[in-house]
């Protein structure tokens, strides 16, 4: 009896598994998640259109490359697990989410994409809030 109950989940989950694997995309691409650490936040880089004020357009990166400071998202900030209530603090200090302004230059390039930055908080001049002006 347990053979063949056994063998039966064996065959079941084989059939899952087959299943699953034909879900899974055909190229082979790895997913990425970076995690902080110390006092500094992974940001991406928000893209502004590619028409000045004037209106005039700029070929793409111009813009930026006229700027002193970048406008970013903050995709992932450090944490330290908190024993007492058993869950993530925040330890950067930067709100997860928040849009916010760094040196144009400031952080490290991550290789594989080149709108992701890995940011010290100490180079994170300003939190920006977003009012809609209707």
């Amino acid at each position: 009896m347990n053979d063949k109950k056994g063998n039966s989940n064996t065959k079941t989950q084989m059939k899952l598994n087959q299943k699953n694997l034909a879900m899974l995309p055909s190229s082979r691409s790895a997913i990425r998640k970076i995690y902080p650490l110390g006092y500094r936040v992974v940001v991406k880089i928000k893209k502004d259109g590619n028409q000045t004020e004037g209106g005039l357009y700029l070929p793409e990166g111009a813009k930026q490359n006229m700027q002193d400071s970048l406008l970013v998202e903050v995709l992932e900030v450090a944490t330290a697990h908190d024993d007492d209530f058993d869950h993530a603090t925040n330890v950067s200090g930067v709100p997860l989410g928040a849009l916010v302004l760094i040196p144009k230059e400031a952080g490290v390039k991550i290789p594989w994409d080149e709108t992701l930055r890995i940011v010290d908080t100490e180079d994170v001049l300003a939190v920006v809030s977003e009012i809609s002006i209707t």
